[in-house]
């Protein structure tokens, strides 16, 4: 495998990516090729002009590799090796073969990979993307957004943003962009909040209008609605978020 995708925003952040050098194991190469249908496996890591960016999103792509069900709030494992990621890719290979009967022509699907979003002031916004199929009616994908302090050089999380004491605030002004959003999607809010309630999401980042937030597949909807995104203006948050994080 091999690949890279080149891009520039602002003079400050030059974005590459490329490939994981992973090869499937003799037995499922044999075995796979025999039927036609060999797993279909595509890692990708972040490579920019900013070593500590590179370092904290490609520990979270190796955290997501590693872990089968991945979530928002689920740490990530500093400590990763590519041994493990190399065993765990090698044992979602592996389960293709022993899980799938000789007649099926489908084969299993792993991908994980970075993607810049661009900046806002000084931030740097980042998009990671997972997706799993191991058969049935659909795959199941996942994402979350990462974001960058060029200024602190820290990651940021929704609770950075947020001034003391605005949390409650901040969840009123999601739950007015979760109505909103229902009405798009179902003819009674009510009715709908009953089988799909709102619950605040810490999947955010900034955007050139506000603050986006993220929702994986089957939190405030079904498969079919995909991954919900909640958009809540900057003329709405001056007094809730942090000023430096408000669009200059």
């Amino acid at each position: 495998m091999g690949a890279t995708s080149l891009s520039a925003h602002a003079g400050s952040l030059i974005n590459s990516s490329h490939y994981l050098d992973y090869q499937l194991p003799e037995n499922v190469q044999q075995a796979c090729g025999e039927r036609d249908n060999c797993p279909n496996i595509e890692i990708k890591y972040l490579e920019s002009n900013h070593g500590w960016i590179n370092e904290a999103v490609n520990a979270r792509i190796n955290s997501l590799v590693v872990n089968s069900e991945p979530t928002e709030s689920a740490a990530i494992k500093a400590t990763s090796t590519p041994q493990e990621v190399t065993a765990a890719l090698d044992n979602f290979a592996t389960s293709q073969i022993q899980d799938l009967p000789n007649d099926v022509s489908w084969g299993y699907e792993r991908m994980v990979r970075p993607e810049y979003l661009g900046h806002v002031n000084d931030f740097e916004l980042f998009d990671i993307d997972s997706y799993v199929f191991t058969g049935g009616a659909h795959g199941m994908p996942y994402s979350e957004y990462l974001m960058f302090d060029l200024s602190s050089k820290k990651q940021i999380k929704l609770a950075d943003m947020l001034l003391a004491s605005q949390k409650p605030r901040f969840e009123a002004l999601a739950y007015d962009a979760y109505q909103t959003w229902v009405k798009t999607v179902a003819d009674d809010v009510s009715s709908y909040e009953k089988s799909w309630p709102f619950t605040l999401s810490d999947d955010v980042t900034l955007t050139d209008k506000g603050i986006d937030i993220r929702y994986q597949p089957y939190v405030i909807g079904p498969y079919a609605y995909g991954m919900p995104t909640l958009s809540i203006p900057y003329s709405k948050l001056d007094t809730v978020i942090k000023p430096h994080f408000l669009r200059k």
